[in-house]
């Protein structure tokens, strides 16, 4: 049977049990309202009269109101005859009546009047009990059908009320799981659903469906597997380190070449929790480490990962590659695993070091010479040993700016080839924050002057010692300072200014000139970056070397600019 068939019979029933109850109870209410209606209309008004007319007696029928109250009562109890006899007993009565009036000091007339009465009102209460039986009777019956029907209207809703929600629910509720299951990709699940009804027929279509599905994933499987294995292959082959995991941190693979570097073997780690393998292996440790990390990568510069495997040194760049994805039929994107990436950067690394040692040869072959053309034009500039006409000075001024630009750069290169060869020694030690400032100001004073740039100082009159290194840190003073006043208008101000923060020293050198460009500020301090369009002299190294040198003494260079205002640049060193 339908479903449909089933709510409609069951409902149907239901109503009609319901109007059936109602029109029983309308009729049993009305027929014992008629049955009262008897009793009080027609036997009720006849004891009424009966009681008026025995009034009349008792107060003296020869008085004219009490003849007349007898008179009317009886006169209205003979319009009012229901029942058997009734109209022979009021017949009698109204000729003795007719007798008393003559007579009315006889007693035995009066005798028979009163008889008279009373037997038509124990007629009438004969009929009162009567009647009152009958309603009775009428009212048990009344109660039995209304019970009846009532108790079936009980139960036929009780029986809809325990079987129809199961009937449909039940269903939907098996459905609906049969459903998740072929979500989630199990596609023997079949529904099982007896009779004829929409259920059986969605069950039928739902089974069809399933099998389909279920033959069409094993049409796949075999396509899967091949594809599969190729992957599987290729990331084996890669000669690149490759390390998958799922989202719980546990190994899916690692390739052949992360085997051989960590020393470990493949039935070891796979299925296992990397971090597991990371208690006994030191590189795994290192790899893994930013992945447990609260703070995440917070380096300022990510170091290359260096690995002594197979008789030789090799260096990698280690990148944690997230896998994200959004299921299908759903909107949020969801973590499923992490690739840890190692890319052999040893080739560059050497081509680096190549470049690094050339550049430390070149930079140190030419300081020799450039400092004996330096000490040659100033020999030549001393009027001891001669008199220079205007022309020949030229030309010694210009030899000494060329050869002081010459050793600015590759002191600037001797510098950088020991940063990048990490050859750098540092030496912190106490100092005078103010030495710092006076070596900048003196390298710096002439070149203000030519360019008419004042410089301005906002210095306390007490200041601690800091801990810094003192050449490398008044170099790099002393660059911020030569850069501001390059980039300064003519007739302008710089502004050097220290600031005590309590725990350290606040070092700002701030200019008013041209600024930088909002889209250059996080390249200024690469290498050899020169903002484009700009025509001052330089390498692009400076700033980078500045920011080298500050990193290596565990402070940074940060830089504040509106471009067409000036730019700030400031540091921090922990005070003694």
């Amino acid at each position: 049977m339908k479903t449909k068939s089933k709510l409609s019979i069951g409902i149907g029933l239901l109503f009609v049990m319901i109007v059936l109850l109602t029109t029983l109870s309308i009729f049993y209410i009305n027929k014992l309202s008629n049955d009262s209606k008897n009793i009080l209309v027609a036997n009720y008004n006849t004891i009424d009269y009966c009681r008026k007319m025995e009034i009349a007696l008792n107060d003296g029928i020869e008085i004219p109101n009490n003849k007349q109250l007898f008179l009317n009562s009886l006169q209205l109890q003979q319009k009012n005859i229901t029942e058997l006899g009734e109209k022979e007993l009021t017949d009698e009565l109204w000729n003795h009546f007719q007798e008393l009036v003559v007579k009315p000091q006889d007693t035995t007339i009066l005798k028979e009047v009163r008889n008279d009465i009373s037997a038509i009102m124990l007629l009438n209460m004969q009929a009162i009990e009567r009647k009152s039986n009958i309603a009775n009777i009428t009212a048990q019956k009344s109660v039995f059908w209304i019970t009846i029907s009532g108790t079936i209207c009980f139960l036929a809703a009780f029986i809809m009320f325990v079987n129809l929600p199961g009937s449909i629910a039940n269903p939907i509720q098996e459905l609906t799981n049969s459903i998740k299951q072929i979500a989630a990709q199990n596609y023997s699940q079949r529904v099982h659903f007896s009779g004829h009804d929409e259920f059986a027929e969605l069950a039928a279509s739902f089974n069809s469906m399933a099998e389909k599905l279920e033959a069409y994933q094993l049409s796949n499987l075999e396509k899967l597997m091949m594809e599969k294995k190729r992957i599987e292959t290729l990331i084996d082959n890669l000669q690149d380190p490759i390390i998958g995991l799922d989202e719980q941190k546990k190994i899916l693979f690692m390739n052949t070449i992360a085997l051989q570097i960590t020393g470990l073997k493949s039935d070891e780690v796979k299925g296992k929790f990397i971090q597991d393998i990371a208690v006994k292996n030191d590189l795994i440790r290192n790899l893994i480490q930013e992945m447990f990390s609260d703070t995440g990568t917070t380096s300022l510069k990510k170091q290359p990962i260096k690995i002594y495997a197979e008789g030789k040194e090799s260096y990698f760049e280690k990148e944690i590659i997230p896998i994200r994805i959004i299921p299908t039929g759903e909107t949020v994107e969801k973590l499923i695993g992490n690739v840890i990436l190692l890319q052999n950067i040893t080739p560059y690394k050497e081509l680096d070091f190549a470049k690094t040692n050339f550049i430390a040869t070149i930079s140190h072959e030419l300081k020799t010479p450039l400092s004996s053309i330096q000490l040659s034009t100033a020999l030549l500039s001393n009027k001891q040993i001669g008199n220079l006409n205007t022309e020949q000075q030229e030309l010694i001024d210009s030899i000494k700016e060329d050869a002081g630009r010459l050793l600015k750069i590759t002191g600037e290169l001797l510098n950088l080839s020991q940063l990048e060869s990490g050859l750098i020694q540092l030496s912190v030690v106490e100092c005078n924050p103010l030495d710092l400032v006076h070596y900048a100001l003196e390298a710096n004073q002439k070149i203000a002057e030519q360019k008419k740039v004042s410089i301005r100082m906002q210095i306390p009159d007490e200041l601690p010692n800091v801990k810094a290194d003192k050449d490398r840190t008044s170099w790099v003073l002393s660059n911020l300072l030569s850069n501001a006043i390059r980039y300064s208008y003519e007739n302008s101000s710089v502004i050097i200014t220290i600031l005590n923060k309590g725990n350290a020293l606040h070092f700002a050198v701030q200019d008013f000139g041209v600024g930088i460009p909002p889209q250059y500020l996080n390249k200024i301090f690469d290498r050899y970056f020169r903002i484009p369009g700009n025509k001052s002299e330089g390498t692009g190294l400076g700033l980078s070397i500045c920011k080298e040198f500050m990193n290596a003494q565990g402070s940074d260079i940060k830089v504040v600019s509106d471009f067409g205002s000036g730019s700030t640049f400031s540091f921090d060193l922990p005070v003694v």
